[in-house]
């Protein structure tokens, strides 16, 4: 038995045969074998593999989108407030108060009607903070 059967022998474990063809070279040897029946090497088909890629969430190297600009929830407390025609204090930033009711509103204001007294404009820098009437 040569070298090259010898390593079949090993390899398949004692009294398991394969055939093989192997050539004998300058301190190299070459072989073939062909497996017995239950070491057969499985080998997934190429469309497994695409279909194994595809499902892996491609997205673990990108970051997170950025949260949005607006939330929208000052838009929607100024539309529930002027649906319930909730009276206001408005705090302004120089510590003048103000009483009225949220007539409408727009990206820098606010129209507020008041009982007694003028109706106002209001700019939404110049209020410090607001409240509802009867919450002090």
């Amino acid at each position: 038995m040569n070298l090259a059967e010898r390593l079949i022998v090993l390899r398949n474990g004692p009294g398991r045969f394969s055939t093989f063809s192997g050539l004998i070279g300058s301190s190299r040897i070459v072989e073939r074998a062909v497996e017995s029946g239950n070491r057969k090497l499985i080998r997934p088909s190429l469309d497994e593999v695409k279909d194994h890629m595809n499902r892996r969430p491609n997205n673990n190297h990108q970051k997170k989108a950025a949260p949005p600009d607006q939330t929208n929830a000052e838009n929607f407390y100024y539309m529930k407030q002027m649906q319930a025609k909730t009276p206001m204090v408005f705090v302004m930033k120089d510590g003048e108060t103000l009483e009225g009711v949220i007539e409408w509103y727009d990206k820098t204001c606010l129209k507020v009607n008041r009982d007694g007294h003028p109706n106002l404009l209001i700019f939404k820098p110049n209020i410090k903070y607001m409240y509802k009437a009867g919450s002090e």
